[in-house]
């Protein structure tokens, strides 16, 4: 189950650390700045900074990279157009009433 926090997830640093899912993005930080000759190896992944590769390895891994779905989405979202009839009436919003008089 992908959604479990208990799960255990092996780093891409240190392949005898296992971690639980929960902790992980702690521990890719802490496991970093404590081999910091293995993470110069490494590139992370622009849709997800869990995902760390190989340099060489980053290409192919974005081809296919199973969070690049989410951020398409995100983009084809914001590049609809909003429909017309918005475009010629401005914006929905509208003030709500106020019942102060500032003048008295």
């Amino acid at each position: 189950d992908v959604l479990d926090p208990e799960r255990l997830i092996q780093c891409p640093l240190v392949k005898h650390h296992r971690i639980r899912a929960r902790r992980f993005p702690y521990h890719l930080v802490k496991c970093k700045e404590s081999n910091p000759e293995i993470a110069k190896t490494l590139a992370t992944c622009p849709f997800n900074a869990r995902h760390l590769v190989p340099h060489a390895d980053l290409s192919d891994h974005i081809m296919k990279c199973n969070d690049k779905a989410f951020v398409e989405q995100d983009v084809v979202t914001w590049s609809c157009e909003p429909p017309q009839e918005q475009l010629n009436n401005g914006s929905p919003w509208q003030a709500p009433l106020c019942a102060e008089d500032w003048e008295t």
